[in-house]
This record gives C-alpha cells, sequence and structure tokens, in this order.
C-alpha cells in the first residue's frame, strides 16, 4: 500500500463519526458537564458589579424606539468592541493610535472577566503558544518587551494582553461578564444600537442573574475568536460517568491540585487519570499529567503529526542584538516567516525564525501562498505539495520510532494524512511520555470512545475505570458559521436586513474582509476573505489596523469639510465589495488541497467537503481566505491606506 492509498483508508476510518453533529455544546447537561462552560478564574469584585463601565458613559435622550425599547437615557460610546482577545484589543489600541479617538471613547464587551480572548479561557498545564513568541506576541517593538522563552507560556501572554491594555489606558474600558446579543442600525441617528446580556451575582450567593442593558455606538468592532465554546464528543452514556472530569479550556485545578503558575497536580497523585483527545491541546497537557498521576489512559482517535518544538529561554542579549536589532524588526521578521513558508520566490537568503514551521512550505495547502495556480497546473500544484509533505512526514514518522520504545505504540502515534489537514504539533515531551510505565496509549482506530460507563471510558469492548477524566476536545467551531453567528448576535442592518440572511443570499461579500455594505460602520476581523499564517495574531493586528485607518479617515474627512463627526458613516459601494469578493473567489483553486484531509474543525469534520461538491460553488469560493497568502494580503490593504483616498468606500456626514 503507497502513502496516498495509506491517507485514503485513515481518512475512511474518520468520514463515518457524524460530522459536526457527533459534538454538543455542554449547556443543558447534568451539572458536572454544564460547569465545563463556566469561568473557573471569576473575579468576584468583578461579578459583583460587571457593569462598573456603563455609568462613565455620556447619556444621551433618543427620539425614537427600535423594535419597541425606548432608548431615552440609554448610554453611547462612540465605539463598541466585542472580544478582549487578541482580535479586539489590537483594533482598540490601532483606533487609539490614530490620535482621532481616545480610550474614553471606546467600550469593550466580553464574557470573561479579563484580558486575553482564548489566553484568558485557557489556563491548563503545560499550555504554551506554539509559535515563536518573538513574531507572536504582537507590538513587542512598541512595548520594548522581551519574551521570556522563545514559545511564552499561556500565563506570560495573557499577562502581555493585561500589559498592553493598560499602556493604550483600556484596561478598564469594559463590561466584563457581557455577551452581545443583537445589534441594530439605526439609520436616523446613523449609529448601532446594542442589546447586552450581563451576567451579575447576587450579594452573598454562588447564582447569577441575567441582566439586559442596551448600549448605542458609532462604530462596531466585531472581534470574536473561534475558540470559545467549549464542545463535548456525543458520546452514549456520557453522563453517567461518576467520577470528577474538567474539560481543558476551563481547567479545574480543585480537582486536579496546583494552579497555573505552579502546576503541581498533587490531587491526582494515586489516581487513574483518561485524556480524551491527542490533539494540539493534548500534546502539551499530557507530559503534565503523566508526571502526577497513578496512572494516565491517553484516548486517541487521530493522532497528530507531533515535530519537535525546540523550546528555550531567551538570551536577552542575543535578543537585542540579533533579534530587535533594527527599526521595523518585528513585521520584518513576520514577513520573513510567511515568505519562507508560503513560496515567495526568490526565497529570503536567512530565514529568521528557523524553527519546525519554516520546514513546512507544504502548510500553504491551508494559508494560500506565491505559487501560481489555475485549473489548467491544479494537478501539478497539487502534486508538489504532496511531495513536499512527504519528506517532513516521513521524518515525523520516523521520530516516534525513534523516540518510543514500544512498537506497536509507536506505530499508533504515527499521522497518515498530509501535515496541511489538520494543526500540526511541537513538542519536545510529548512522544518520551509513552516510554513512562504508568502511561497508557488507549489507540480507538479512528472510532473514538464507543461509550461511557459510571467508571469510565469503553474501547472495543474494554472498560477503563479511572477517577478523574479530562476531555481535549476542543472547541465548536463551524467553517459555515459568519462573526455574527458564531458569536450569537443577531445582527441587523438598513432596513431591518440580517447579516446571516446577506451572507445565504449571495455568499460572503465584503471590501478587505473587513466591512460590508448596507451594515455601516460595522468592522470584521476575519477570516473569511482576509489573510492567514501560521501566526494568526499577526493578521489580526492588520485586520485591527485596517479598520482604525478607516472610522479615523472618515472622520478626518468629516471634520475637513465642515460635517458632523457624530453622523459619520462609511460602507463599501456594491461594486467595489462584489470586486473584491469575486476576487477572492478567483484565487480560491489554490486552497483545493484541502479536499481529501482527515476530518477535522478545518473542514467542518469532514461537511465542507460535501457542501462543496452539492452546494453553489461561487459561494463556496467567496468564503475562501485571500490565496495569495497573508504578506501579499498585508500589502494590498498597505497600499490601498497609503493612497489615503478611502477607494470603494461611501463615505456620508
Amino acid at each position: 500500500m503507497n502513502v496516498q492509498e495509506k491517507y485514503q483508508v485513515e481518512r475512511e476510518k474518520r468520514l463515518h463519526n457524524g460530522g459536526l453533529a457527533q459534538y454538543m455544546a455542554v449547556e443543558g447537561l447534568p451539572a458536572n458537564f454544564r460547569e465545563f462552560g463556566a469561568d473557573p478564574w471569576l473575579d468576584p469584585r468583578i461579578a459583583a458589579d460587571p457593569l462598573r463601565a456603563l455609568p462613565s458613559l455620556a447619556s444621551k435622550t433618543g427620539e425614537s424606539a427600535i423594535d419597541g425599547i425606548d432608548p431615552v437615557g440609554t448610554p453611547k460610546t462612540k465605539i463598541l468592541i466585542q472580544g478582549c482577545g487578541f482580535g479586539g484589543l489590537l483594533a482598540g489600541i490601532h483606533i487609539v493610535e490614530t490620535g482621532t479617538f481616545k480610550p474614553e471613547d471606546i467600550i469593550f464587551v466580553d464574557n470573561g472577566c479579563g484580558w486575553g480572548g482564548t489566553w484568558y479561557w485557557n489556563r491548563f498545564p503545560g499550555l504554551m503558544c506554539d509559535v515563536e513568541s518573538y513574531i507572536y506576541l504582537p507590538l513587542l517593538e512598541e512595548t520594548g518587551y522581551i519574551p521570556k522563552h522563545k514559545y511564552s507560556y499561556g500565563e506570560e501572554i495573557r499577562e502581555y494582553c493585561e500589559l498592553i491594555a493598560k499602556k493604550w489606558g483600556l484596561f478598564d474600558r469594559v463590561l466584563w461578564r457581557t455577551s452581545l446579543t443583537s445589534l441594530k442600525w439605526d439609520d436616523d441617528k446613523k449609529e448601532w444600537f446594542a442589546s447586552l446580556r450581563t451576567q451579575v451575582r447576587d450579594e452573598g450567593k454562588d447564582t447569577d442573574r441575567d441582566a439586559e442593558t442596551h448600549l448605542r455606538a458609532q462604530f462596531v468592532y466585531a472581534g470574536a475568536g473561534i475558540l470559545q465554546d467549549p464542545k463535548l464528543p456525543r458520546i452514549p452514556n456520557l453522563t453517567e460517568f461518576s467520577g470528577e472530569a474538567l474539560h481543558t479550556a476551563r481547567w479545574n485545578y480543585s480537582i486536579t491540585g496546583g494552579s497555573q503558575s505552579n502546576p503541581s497536580l498533587t490531587n491526582l497523585k494515586g489516581k487513574s487519570v483518561g485524556i480524551i483527545g491527542t490533539g494540539a491541546t493534548a500534546i502539551q497537557a499530557v507530559p503534565e499529567l503523566a508526571k502526577w498521576a497513578g496512572h494516565l489512559y491517553v484516548f486517541q482517535r487521530t493522532p497528530s503529526h507531533v515535530d519537535a518544538r525546540g523550546q528555550r529561554q531567551t538570551d536577552v542579549e542575543w535578543f537585542k542584538t540579533s533579534v530587535a536589532n533594527t527599526k521595523g524588526w518585528h513585521r520584518l521578521r513576520n514577513e520573513n516567516f510567511c515568505a519562507v513558508m508560503m513560496n515567495k520566490q526568490p526565497r529570503p537568503s536567512v530565514d529568521l525564525v528557523d524553527d519546525q514551521w519554516t520546514k513546512m512550505s507544504s502548510y500553504r495547502g491551508l494559508t494560500g501562498g506565491y505559487d501560481e495556480v489555475t485549473l489548467e497546473n491544479l494537478g501539478a500544484y497539487l502534486g508538489q505539495l504532496h511531495a513536499e509533505d512527504f519528506t517532513r512526514s516521513e521524518r515525523i514518522r520516523a521520530r516516534a520510532s525513534e523516540i518510543v520504545k514500544d512498537n506497536q505504540t509507536a506505530e499508533s502515534l504515527k499521522s497518515w494524512y498530509p501535515g496541511w489537514c489538520k494543526r500540526p504539533t511541537f513538542h519536545d515531551d510529548y512522544l518520551p511520555t509513552f516510554n513512562l510505565p504508568n502511561v497508557t496509549l488507549v489507540d480507538t482506530d479512528g472510532k473514538g470512545v464507543e461509550r461511557m460507563t459510571p467508571k469510565g471510558p469503553v474501547v472495543a469492548g474494554v472498560e477503563y475505570p479511572v477517577d478523574v477524566l479530562v476531555f481535549s476536545t476542543g472547541f465548536l467551531v463551524s467553517g459555515n458559521r459568519t462573526v455574527a453567528s458564531r458569536a450569537g448576535i443577531d445582527v441587523r442592518g438598513r432596513d431591518g436586513k440580517s447579516y446571516d440572511q446577506k451572507i445565504e443570499e449571495k455568499g460572503v461579500t465584503t471590501l478587505h474582509a473587513t466591512i460590508t455594505r448596507d451594515f455601516p460602520n460595522l468592522f470584521f476581523s476575519g477570516p473569511s476573505q482576509g489573510g492567514l499564517s501560521a501566526n494568526y495574531a499577526f493578521f489580526l493586528d492588520q485586520m485591527g489596523r485596517h479598520a482604525a485607518y478607516m472610522m479615523s479617515k472618515a472622520v478626518q474627512m468629516a471634520e475637513k469639510e465642515g460635517g458632523d463627526i457624530d453622523k459619520v458613516t462609511l460602507e463599501p459601494s456594491t461594486e467595489a465589495e462584489e470586486a473584491w469578493s469575486m476576487r477572492v473567489a478567483a484565487g480560491a483553486v489554490k486552497l483545493a488541497a484541502i479536499i481529501g484531509c482527515t476530518p477535522s474543525y478545518l473542514t467542518s469534520e469532514g461537511e465542507l467537503e460535501q457542501q462543496m461538491a452539492t452546494g453553489d460553488p461561487i459561494k463556496g469560493a467567496r468564503r475562501a481566505i485571500w490565496s495569495q497568502g497573508g504578506i501579499d494580503f498585508a500589502e494590498i490593504l498597505g497600499q490601498w491606506r497609503d493612497k489615503g483616498d478611502l477607494d470603494g468606500l461611501e463615505v456620508h456626514f
């Protein structure tokens, strides 16, 4: 059997797991599972008064109601930003950096209780970023901050988010524990009417109540990420498990012992522990669990590509002389990273990042790149990607045999799919963990856990009793969910038009992945029709910078011409957004490498292929990313801003 045949055999094992329906949200489950969606990091001071930022807003008297809601006395902000992860935070910083707006003009909403987004929620032991910190952490040049390691640990990243929020005066401009539930455009007032739902803790109780409030905003930036809502597999009899359980996205240190800063999981001593999942999170958590558990069972459905990471502390002098040694070094290093991975010709003479990511040029099968691809040469292009990936994948499979002593376990840990089909992983301790006497790999051969008993998981008819069960099963992610639907927001633009309905009728339609017609002053953070790379933080920075420029430039135009800056609106012309959307669609053929992949969240668990085969191909193509790669996308945006005329946008005031 050749490699391609082996890939197909392994893929077939996963095609019958039920697509997205094989997972479920945690709401409505019994308490010990429902708590997977709760906030373990709750700050009691914030919980008691999450709306404390509202009194600082200027109230304005409205003249008319929207959908029967009386807006009299509704607080108003200039700019409303959804999300306090890097997407929303960087947008806020760039808005302040324009000089047109002040921190006091901005209000953030976030359903958490602190800065960081996914780095706020995820605090499992061993957590670190898989992208080099010198390119992942934004604004390093502006802050002068030096990361402690080549790959930053989660606690440092969360603290860095707090640092930059404070530096730009945004730290207290937040309504915590607050979800944005709806947005309605008021065309008379030229502003958005936002409905908010806030969880408020009743004094002296451990219970919360929902408080509904409203807010008006001239501009809205939707910065919700895709990694926020934990998911669970629909394992038969799942809730019958009677032991202790936790989800890696809401790690419960009261069960395991320890803390993020001191992950000594002392409560696991002598206990039998099971972890379900072997993706990017489990790769980091498994070695930590193995240090403390009496016995650890790792339940695997599909193995990950596990390459070397090469973690090391940052040598400060080396960093100053070899990394941060020229003006603009941070952007240059990011561009170099992308150019190496995306096959830019001529290839950069120096690989500045020089890690296992930059040895993976085939990853451009997912992110796009500089190759010129047409229908006529598509087959040759895909063949080239597979050839590049084969060499790397064979090395990684050989690495499993070199490190893991038990031959059967080593074979089970070998991944049989192209490297771009799932998020590749990098770790120095994961594979050696399976040489420990207290660690057992339970390979389900693509089937997953077949059922649960009160004692533990059952695989191939064998029950595995465990005291503690860890779910490392990821987040609810769908390529079909818009930035509105994935955040649970009902967005109604001009004339009450639904944003999701517009997408359903026309496909994704934007200018630069940032703004769409009939939804004035509403800005998005991608990724549809935008740039992508292994380092997504760099492109969140680009999207925030682009939206900030649009807002600022429009207000400056109104000031220059004596217009009412409180009535400024901007949106793309029909022609401009259609032209951009068709440019995206025209290049989507380059991303055909994802077809035939083993199911994962990148392919909506295999449903993407079926949708492309049965749906409107043009609509599907318009949902794609910018196929020339992230740096080309960033250059296009930069050139557009340099023109200074807001080409393609209609500005009114």
